[in-house]
């Protein structure tokens, strides 16, 4: 029987994958995604799973224990942080590449240096070329929701890429929250043994990541990029049936909160989403028309949906916790992209905070709102310091 716990958000994610029954798990630990493993360690070690946990020196190796493992046939998993996820990003590119369906979870962290282990998205963002699908949680549920979703998205015949589950370190991982959890029944019934067609076996021996001179490597890149947006149509119908067997619809490519109507709406990703919504409803019941649209899946980038949504919007305020050094702002660039060359022009400015854990309280939500109402803004670092008061 399903029940619903109050439990920290890591081990929210480790009943998830569970209850998803990979056959090998690999492990290193970095904080703050350590108690993600430290809970799977203890489910191996009490026969709650029958799994291969194996513990390694780097987070390279850990990637390359589920690299191997998958081209194997069977399913797997993984997490990491920060300089962790960065160290593994090698390995990331040859599992897209090999076309392998492991599933990774990520609890975001900044990225030294300076060296910081507080929460932002700079870690995952720095992957998103790798050739891998991206999910992003507002909160533990939908962390524990989107971990059985990305078995199911990953393993589909259609699809075969890994796929990211990202969460906002210790905001998500070390607060504890009421969670459904479902029971392993429910869970097999939507998510079936992993069956492979291709896995190397001496019965059919193959080659995985053979070499490609310039007659045939673009190609695979391209079958790639297509592939990959055709994924779109996938993700959908899983979180349809998602929705269907365990009653909670954890929405679409994107979550379109109060935008219908909306003359200015903010973009955001993670955790901060749920701060986001309050300060809607706050400024809806000043008359104003705000709304907030949230990225549920960053790769494959929702292009339509996001024109589809905001097309009819006077301004958009894209807010992020990343960095391009050089650049700038990396999702407002996509964003901006997506309404070049259309009929339909937004102003659109955007805003780059919560670096390092930065706090981001309400009221900086409401000045980006007031900016965005006036100018187009570009590149603005946003920022409320906490400084230590001595008696």
């Amino acid at each position: 029987m399903k029940k619903t716990v109050i439990v920290e958000g890591s081990k929210a994610v480790s009943e998830a994958v569970k209850l998803c029954r990979p056959k090998v798990i690999a492990a290193y630990p970095i904080t703050p995604q350590t108690h993600i493993v430290e809970n799977l360690s203890q489910i191996v070690a009490d026969g709650e799973l029958d799994a291969e946990f194996v513990h390694v020196e780097s987070e390279h190796s850990a990637a390359s224990v589920v690299l191997g493992a998958s081209a194997t046939g069977v399913r797997t998993y993984t997490s990491s942080s920060s300089q962790g996820l960065l160290l593994l990003l090698e390995v990331l590119y040859n599992l897209a590449g090999m076309r392998l369906p492991v599933v990774i979870g990520c609890v975001n962290r900044a990225v030294s240096s300076p060296l910081n282990i507080w929460n932002d998205h700079q870690d995952a963002i720095t992957a998103r070329d790798a050739g891998i699908i991206q999910l992003w949680a507002e909160d533990a549920q939908e962390a524990l929701d989107m971990h059985i979703q990305a078995y199911k998205i990953a393993e589909n015949k259609e699809v075969l890429f890994p796929v990211i589950v990202n969460l906002d370190g210790y905001i998500i991982s070390h607060t504890f929250e009421a969670v459904e959890i479902p029971t392993q029944e429910e869970v097999d019934s939507f998510l079936p043994p992993y069956q492979p067609e291709v896995y190397l076996t001496p019965k059919n021996p193959l080659s995985f990541g053979a070499f490609a001179d310039w007659n045939y490597y673009q190609e695979v890149r391209q079958i790639m990029q297509e592939t990959i947006e055709k994924s779109k149509e996938v993700i959908l119908e899983i979180t349809k049936d998602f929705a269907q067997h365990f009653g909670r619809d954890n929405g679409s490519l994107v979550e379109k909160y109060k935008t219908d109507d909306a003359e200015t709406v903010v973009i955001a990703m993670g955790s901060i989403c749920g701060i986001i919504k309050e300060l809607v409803d706050e400024l809806r019941n000043q008359g104003k028309k705000v709304g907030l649209l949230r990225i549920r899946v960053y790769r494959p980038f929702p292009k339509e949906e996001i024109y589809q949504a905001l097309k009819n919007v006077k301004n958009i305020a894209v807010f992020e916790r990343c960095l391009s050094v050089g650049s700038g702002g990396i999702v407002a660039n996509e964003v901006k992209s997506v309404f070049y060359g259309k009929e339909k022009q937004p102003r659109i400015s955007n805003f780059i905070g919560g670096l390092g854990g930065r706090d981001l309280p309400k009221d900086l939500f409401r000045g980006i709102v007031e900016r965005a109402e006036k100018e187009v803004i570009e590149n603005e670092f946003v920022a409320v310091r906490t400084e230590l008061i001595k008696d």
